[in-house]
């Protein structure tokens, strides 16, 4: 039987409708199987979604092929991307990544981009079909109907037009108007999958604390729209910009401080306050045991055994292997991940204007504030948020002179003599802070680094990622002991806080649980909490309460320091030291309470901490 026009164009049709199919289950294979992770339900609404597209997509160029083709490459991309930022970062595309091209950009280049056989497959599968899409070339407005040989012409007043042409027309304002549809059933399909009734109803995973789970259970499309409802953050339940003052009001700032046991004259002995913030240093024998072929952290090793004036313990973050500037973020604000959306940036969605911070806390005792970091200064929007948090001043890595660089990236021992260099030029008898986070061991591991020392080997590891990652902690560790050692013998009062911001990716810790017989897919919740934790240590070259083991978040930890160090506190610091001592561990991962048990509900005190973090974040005025 031989097709007539009118069949093919049929044939076409009914393909350019099963393609975007298609694109759904490729997409999806790039990182996980479709069939046996997707819910039947979520994946029917990535289907429409997808269909709704192509429609849109079709309406506006008027070209069938070109449609198919810019959603099948936008696909690609979207696959090929997520599988990549999963590899490197261990959590899917959201929507908030887009503020962070940029930052992404910046650090691109040190990665590995090798791709396995399966990756490949799927590459070639969507260029295939790209190709082969532009066999599907009905045009819109353009294709008349053609009578078929043999077939009597019928009179010009009854001619019917082809179905296609009937549904669109030839007219544009047809075509708008089935746009708008698309559009409009979109905007009705994004509006429904943020509805809690919806979610349940539609068998939906909601929980954006385990986002790898929620991409998988529900698909990119459809996850991705239930999280554009987080790009900004909705006010608590019962929220109340005056029950949040008279909150912070029950607790004043300290009038007084002491350094040691006597107390003086806050302007002329404050202390300089020097802090940080190591690029994924953590101790990652928090794990799991393993032989290594020399301590790569003796000195913190060593103050962990209960040095003088020191305080030791483990910080619980929100993040792991990315995401710096969220640690960040928790330590210079006292605010914490847990009540902001997971996988947001609030650097780059939510400090757009001057925002409370330590900075800005310190600033108003008169201290200098400096802020310091050996890359971008645009990186994770820092240049902007900086002088919104209070810092007189920032460097980059264009004001590091001669510096040292181990896989190009300015090392940490250079990052102490930039400390060292503006201490010795600062004014003399005014306390300065200092912030500093630093690059040397930003990922990846996978670029060979030799050490002329000698890179530390794991018994039992041929891991090449997990022995360079050793190496580089040791070389902080060298560089917290230079700053340490060079600050004992100075007579001005100096408290130095070091902590890591996260640990390293699963390329470095995989290593470790294989060693073990372990996966790191097949953790119980007590052991993913340990991916969370990282060393922090608090020194004054003065006398300061020693303690050891005293783990907590990074929400409190700028206030252990200024209570360590006798500095007067803010209230909102007095508020959290209270709060700690009913729950010293509040991240987005966990929040442990006194006893130490997990914490599922939120308590009466929660409640009010997530009130006062809305308020001074997105409420608080200028006085």
């Amino acid at each position: 039987m031989k097709l007539t026009k009118k069949g093919i164009r049929n044939i076409k049709i009914v393909l350019a409708a099963l393609l975007p199919i298609l694109l759904f289950y490729l997409e999806a294979c790039f990182t996980y199987h479709p069939f046996a992770r997707t819910r039947w339900k979520a994946q029917i609404l990535n289907l429409v979604f997808l269909e709704l597209v192509f429609l849109l997509l079709w309406m506006i160029i008027g070209k069938l092929s070109w449609a198919l083709r810019i959603e099948t490459i936008s696909v690609l991309v979207i696959g090929l991307a997520n599988y990549y930022v999963i590899s490197f970062r261990g959590n899917p595309i959201v929507p908030w990544d887009i503020l962070s091209i940029g930052t992404a950009a910046s650090v691109a280049g040190g990665y590995s981009y090798a791709l396995p056989l399966k990756q490949i497959i799927l590459i070639a599968v969507f260029l295939m079909l790209i190709v082969a899409e532009g066999f599907l070339d009905i045009r819109l407005g353009k294709e008349k109907p053609k009578q078929d040989k043999g077939e009597a012409k019928p009179e010009k007043k009854t001619r019917k037009l082809h179905p296609i042409h009937r549904i669109t027309g030839c007219k544009w304002y047809h075509r708008l108007v089935i746009a708008l549809l698309a559009l409009a059933s979109v905007c009705g399909m994004t509006w429904m999958v943020q509805q809690d009734s919806y979610v349940s109803r539609l068998e939906l995973y909601p929980f954006l604390f385990t986002p790898n789970v929620m991409y998988e259970r529900n698909g990119f499309a459809v996850t991705f729209l239930m999280d554009l409802q987080y790009m900004s953050v909705e006010k608590p339940e019962g929220y109340s910009a005056k029950q949040a003052k008279q909150l912070l009001e029950a607790y004043p700032d300290s009038n007084s401080w002491t350094a040691g046991e006597q107390q003086t004259d806050t302007k002329d002995t404050l202390p300089n306050i020097i802090v940080i913030m190591d690029e994924a240093f953590s101790d990652v024998r928090v794990l799991d045991d393993f032989t290594s072929s020399e301590d790569y952290m003796p000195f913190i090793h060593k103050l962990q055994k209960g040095a003088d004036n020191t305080i030791t313990g483990y910080l619980n973050v929100s993040v792991k292997g990315g995401n710096t500037a969220n640690t960040e973020f928790e330590f210079l604000t006292g605010s914490t991940m847990a009540y902001l959306p997971a996988g947001s940036i609030p650097y780059q969605q939510y400090i757009t204007k001057e925002q409370p911070s330590l900075a800005s806390y310190l600033k108003s005792l008169g201290y200098d504030t400096t802020a310091m970091h050996p890359y971008y200064a645009s990186g994770w929007s820092r240049d902007k948020v900086y002088p919104l948090f209070g810092f007189d001043r920032f460097f980059d890595q264009t004001d590091y002179t001669y510096a040292g660089r181990v896989r190009g990236y300015i090392d940490d021992a250079s990052c102490v003599d930039k400390i060292i260099e503006q201490y010795e030029n600062k004014e003399a008898g005014k306390p300065s802070f200092l912030f500093t986070v630093t690059m040397q061991n930003h990922s990846p591991y996978t670029d060979g680094y030799v050490d002329p020392a000698g890179n530390i080997s794991v018994s039992g590891s041929m891991s090449a990622s997990l022995s360079e990652y050793l190496t580089l902690i040791k070389k902080s560790d060298a560089a917290l002991e230079k700053l340490i050692t060079y600050f004992e013998d100075q007579e001005e009062p100096t408290v130095i806080v070091f902590f890591g911001d996260h640990q390293p990716t699963d390329t470095v810790v995989s290593s470790i649980y294989d060693i073990n017989g372990r996966s790191v897919q097949d953790l119980t919740t007590e052991e993913e909490a340990k991916r969370y934790e990282v060393p922090y240590v608090i020194w004054a070259n003065y006398d300061i309460p020693e303690e050891s083991g005293a783990d907590t978040s990074a929400n409190y930890l700028a206030a252990d320091a200024l209570r360590a160090a006798g500095v007067p506190l803010a209230d909102y610091q007095n508020y959290l030291l209270k709060l700690q001592e009913s729950y010293p561990i509040i991240s987005a991962q966990r929040t442990v309470d006194a006893n130490e048990e997990v914490v599922s509900g939120k308590s009466e005190e929660l409640l009010q901490y997530q009130m006062l973090q809305y308020y001074l974040l997105f409420d608080k005025k200028e006085d």
